[in-house]
This record gives C-alpha cells, structure tokens and sequence, in this order.
C-alpha cells in the first residue's frame, strides 16, 4: 500500500522514528471487531477490547448479512478503537440527562451512548445526510432502547435550544488518514489542502453547536486521523474561541494508548484498531439561554392518550402511550417535554417508540416494538424458527406457520424478536420493513 509523499513526510514529523512501525501496520488487514449488546448475554469471542467491556475482537470476519442475530440487534460491528467513548461516558457523564451524538450516521457511538448512559437519559442522534439518518435509525431500532429520537439537521440547527444538552459528542468529518488500510478510497481523496478544508469544517461544526451545550457540559471531539490541525489544534482553539478546559481521562491502564497535549491517540502500531483521536473538554463559557424545564407543547397540539391493543410493555407505568396521525407511540412520562421540545424544533425522522398504526380499525403492529427491549413478550405469541426460515423473513420472503395461532405473531430467532407476520392461517403476511429486507442471496 503507497501513501501519498505528503502524508509520509508530514505523519513523518509527527512520529519521528516510530513512523517505519505504522507503516507496517497499515501494511495488515485491520482487525475486525463487534461490540455487544445486552439484550442477551452473548459471548462471540474469547479476546475482548481491553477499553470496552461489551468489545470482542473476531477472528475472521463473516458474513454479517447471514446472521439473523445481526439483525435482531445482538451486537454492532465498530471499530475498536472508537469503543473507547464507553470510559468517557462512564468517567464523566453517566448520568447526563440529555445527550446528543451530532454526526452519528451509521450508528457505532449513538449505539454504545444509547446502552453506556443511564436508562432514562434521553439520547438525540443526528445525521445531515437524509439517506444515512434512515440507516441510523434502523441501527438504533434494533439495538432496541427506547429513549431515542433521530434528527436530520444541520449543527446550526441545534444553537436555538440554548443549553438544553448535558454533554455533546462529535465523531467530525475528517480527512480519514486513520482509516487508510480499511478504505482505499481514503487515499486517493487524501490531499494537504483536504486536510485544511477538513480542520476548518470542522471548528464551523463544533462552533455551531457550541451555545447548546450548557455551561459546565462535556463536550467530546474526535476523528479517525492522525494530523495535528485536525485534532490538538483544533482542541486548542475550541478552549481559547469558544471557552474550554480538557479534562484527564484515567485510560485504566492502558497504556499503549498516546496521551498527547490537548487528547488521546490510536495508533495501528501500538493499539489493536484503526487510527483514532479523542478529547474531552468541559464547556466554561457562560450559556444564559436555557430551555430546560419549559413546557413545548406545540399550540393546538394534541397528544390522545390511548391503550396498547394486543401486548404489554415492560414497567408499564413508565410509559405514556400517544396517538398521533394515526401512530401509537411510548413516550417516558418523564422525558415527554424534552420529545415535545425537539419534535418543535428539529426534523425528526424517529422519535420515542413507535407500537404500531392504526389503519381504520386495524392496529398493524410496528418492527420498532418487535426488537425493543421494553416489549413484554410473555404478553404475545411468540413463534422460534430456524435460521432458514428466519433468513425467508429477514428477506421478506412468504413463510409458512401451520401449527401456530391465527393473528399477529412475534417471529423470534433464538428467543430474540424480529419482527411481526399475520397468520392466516394458510399463509402469513411478513410484515417485516421492506426497506431492511436482505437483498443478497444467502
């Protein structure tokens, strides 16, 4: 693998003699590694990620798209290195309240939030890219937590809810010099001038959200490359513009991890993962606007209370169920006006959890609820089938249940949801999304 002259000669600087062992690595097949979720215990490995406790490094990496417990949300595949946001969260905002995942597209870091923080904080998942926010949101469905919402907005969206998030993380936009040996394409979009255009975009994004983050909140910044204009000078500037101080962060021993001036660094030749920069700095500018604890409920809205038709949902007193243009939703009672507030204010294409829809008299049931880890399933029927039959579901295909009750019924592989299919007795309707069907031929 040739890099570009430039890169050598800058990454050059950076590492001094240490730079011939990178370039090694970067010579190897990167690592393929998953992160699990604890929807069941679920072991895929006997090598974990030393700074992530749900973290497995896999031997050789399959064929995702064949495993129907990919699909039922049993565990992620993401880099190792970014795992590391699970010591960050737990050091310093385990508790916050209100968390928002500013570009979060695909889903590895807004999937770690969404099971490291605690069960009721509320996380915000936003992606700028319409076609990529679709596939964070079916990511975060079937990880199955309920106190989401996915918005589809610019960073200077966010500046109207003044001080309204505990602590911010932003994965920015990079020129992906840390992921050269996964992405080829990486490389020859690589340029000095990217770099430039890439630091700069990136202090635009970090300054366009910054009034959101409330005085004393955590901000946490990282990219997958390794120059410094990128990263340390990009933090120094965050602490001198905007108002920042960088906090320690207790790497639990591990020290292959290089602690520099302003964050952390991954690098391929001494961590087992992909080029990686993160920093943590706590806001201490002065944040006056604040719309915590308001009422937002929009003027004429109206939220019809209602009752689940045909199941039960776990603490069912936690919930409050709505109808709204004809969806069911579960809402925690606790975090309904912070839903209102960003339902106001933002584009959101997910927000609490859908149950189902009402189409006249009809209630169809939604997926969101089948792989939601709030759905009481001693309160359905639920059906176990075999791989191939839930590979026929997962594509969508028609699937036969004859020894089974008529009505709507959970599909379940291995005791875990994935969807609904209507028996009729004679055939089934699969009632599986179509745009998640598997499309490949397995």
């Amino acid at each position: 693998m040739n890099f570009p002259e430039a890169f050598e000669r800058r990454t050059r600087v950076l590492l001094g003699d240490e730079y011939p062992e990178l370039d090694r690595a970067l010579q190897i097949s990167p690592p393929t590694s998953v992160r699990v979720n604890d929807k069941i215990a679920y072991q895929p490995s006997s090598e974990g990620v030393a700074w992530c406790n749900s973290g497995y490094y896999l031997d050789e990496r399959p064929l995702f798209t064949a495993d129907p417990l990919f699909h039922a949300g049993v565990y992620y595949v993401q880099e190792a290195s970014s795992m590391f946001l699970e010591q960050i969260v737990k050091q310093y905002f385990p508790m916050a309240e209100i968390v928002l995942d500013l570009c979060a597209a695909p889903g590895g870091k807004s999937t770690l939030l969404s099971q490291t923080l605690a069960e009721s904080s509320l996380l915000v998942s936003n992606e700028i890219i319409r076609s990529r926010a679709y596939v964070l949101a079916e990511n975060l469905i079937k990880w199955g937590n309920p106190n989401v919402v996915v918005t589809n907005n610019e960073p200077k969206d966010f500046a109207v809810l003044g001080g309204f998030f505990d602590a911010i993380v932003i994965d920015a936009p990079c020129s992906g010099e840390g992921m050269f040996r996964k992405d080829a394409g990486a490389i020859e979009e690589w340029s000095e001038y990217n770099v430039t255009l890439c630091a700069a975009r990136q202090k635009e994004i970090v300054s366009s959200v910054w009034d959101a983050l409330k005085t004393e909140g955590v901000l946490v910044y990282s990219t997958c490359t390794f120059n410094r204009e990128e990263n340390e000078e990009n933090v120094q500037w965050i602490c001198t513009e905007l108002g920042a101080e960088v906090l320690s962060i207790d790497l639990q021993g591990n020290s292959d991890i290089t602690k520099s001036d302003f964050g952390y660094r991954f690098y391929p030749h001494k961590t087992k993962g992909e080029g990686f920069f993160i920093s943590v700095l706590r806001k201490t500018s002065n944040q006056i606007q604040s719309f915590k604890n308001k009422n937002h409920e929009k003027k004429g809205q109206k939220l019809t209370k209602t009752e689940v038709p045909f199941f039960s949902l776990t603490e069912p007193e936690r919930w409050i169920i709505t109808t709204e243009n004809n969806q069911i939703r579960a809402y925690e009672k606790d975090k309904l006006n912070d839903f209102l507030l960003l339902n106001k204010h933002l584009r959101c294409m997910y927000s609490g959890l859908v149950l189902g829809e009402m189409k006249g008299k009809d209630f169809i049931p939604s997926a969101n609820i089948a792989l939601s880890k709030i759905l009481d399933k001693n309160s359905v029927e639920n059906v176990d089938v075999d791989y191939e039959t839930a590979i026929r579901f997962l594509r969508k295909d028609a699937i036969l249940l004859t020894d089974s009750s008529r009505g709507y019924l959970l599909i379940c592989y291995k005791g875990l949801g994935l969807g609904w299919v209507k028996n009729l007795g004679n055939r089934c309707n699969n009632l599986y999304p179509y745009e998640w069907r598997i499309r490949m031929k397995i």
